[in-house]
């Protein structure tokens, strides 16, 4: 076993599509999708942009307000995820600040609970 803390990734800086106070670091990569740690300092922005792929944030520490293609802002606090289909324009501020981990690529998102590894019951 092996433990990783997110803190310990190198992150860089994004400025892309007006974004700032972003870093991401990454965090594993497979040939379907790709694992990030991000960063979003106080008053930090993701700007808006096209996702890759289809994309899940999930809040781990902070808060996010979340916008997808209909630009209807959503709050999202730690525990708490949003979901972008491939194409979809989204954006992500946080007044406060928020640590997150972004999985993009090729993912199956069911409704929670709705797919459990059948080893896991």
């Amino acid at each position: 076993m092996r433990i990783l803390a997110l803190s310990d990734l190198p992150h860089r800086p994004v400025e892309a599509h007006g974004s700032r106070g972003f870093s991401v670091g990454a965090f594993g990569i497979s040939a379907d999708a790709h694992l990030v740690a991000v960063s979003l300092a106080p008053g930090g922005v993701i700007g808006r942009h096209p996702a890759g792929g289809r994309q899940l944030l999930v809040v781990l520490a902070g808060e996010a307000e979340v916008a997808g293609a209909e630009g209807v802002v959503r709050r999202l606090t730690a525990g708490t995820a949003a979901v972008w289909e491939p194409g979809e324009v989204h954006e992500t501020r946080s007044p406060g600040g928020m640590t997150a981990m972004i999985v993009e690529g090729d993912l199956d998102i069911g409704a929670p609970g709705e797919q459990v590894d059948p080893g896991d019951t």
